[in-house]
């Protein structure tokens, strides 16, 4: 699921919550909102999340 997905790509390239949201131009609390499956980011917001990990938008979204 997209919350696991974009934790573990998070934890993956070393960045905290707070510098994810500096790249992506949020607050940190998007980011953590995202992660608890509290919300989910736009298409255009997973363009850029899919960007920054260098991981096609699918496997983002992908079931584990």
């Amino acid at each position: 699921m997209l919350k696991d997905n974009l934790k573990l790509a998070r934890k993956a390239k070393g960045l905290s919550q707070e510098e994810l949201a500096i790249k992506l131009n949020v607050v940190r609390q998007t980011i953590s909102k995202w992660e608890q499956g509290l919300s989910v980011p736009d298409a255009e917001m997973l363009i850029s999340i899919s960007e920054v990990f260098d991981t096609p938008i699918s496997t983002l979204l992908e079931e584990n």
